[in-house]
């Protein structure tokens, strides 16, 4: 089974070019130690509209963005989706390179996707809402 897996179809996603590039270079560095996690973000990546920076919404989950989502089991959770160097689970900050972050990446409030949780078990999260961080 493959990690990322959606309902019906799969939503539609947009990343910037500059996060296009940066994220294949982590995924295809990462393909030794975590094979599944790699493919997953990579298959996301390669599936993508690829946009320029100035023309991205804000309001689509990108490195740094702050997520509020539902998983299926009624959980509403806000992580900050971070690169893997500064991911910290106990401080919401979650790695792109992780099975929830590769299938958050891309998606827009109102968008869901199914991912492979750490027990095994599919799971769907429905995006609520997507900022950014405000910058002191």
């Amino acid at each position: 089974m493959s990690m990322l897996n959606t309902i019906g179809s799969l939503p539609h996603i947009l990343i910037s070019t500059a996060e296009e590039r940066r994220l294949t270079a982590i995924a295809n560095a990462a393909s030794r130690r975590a094979p599944e996690v790699s493919a997953a973000l990579l298959s996301e990546l390669e599936r993508a509209d690829v946009w320029p920076e100035t023309a991205m919404p804000s309001d689509v989950v990108r490195i740094g963005s702050i997520i509020e989502f539902e998983v299926d089991d009624g959980r509403r959770l806000t992580v900050q989706l971070v690169l893997p160097e500064n991911a910290d689970i106990n401080a919401g900050r979650i790695s792109v390179l992780t099975p929830v972050g590769a299938a958050l990446i891309g998606l827009s409030p109102g968008q869901a996707m199914e991912w492979s949780g750490n027990d095994g078990k599919e799971r769907l999260l429905t995006v609520l809402a997507v900022s950014r961080p405000k910058l002191d």
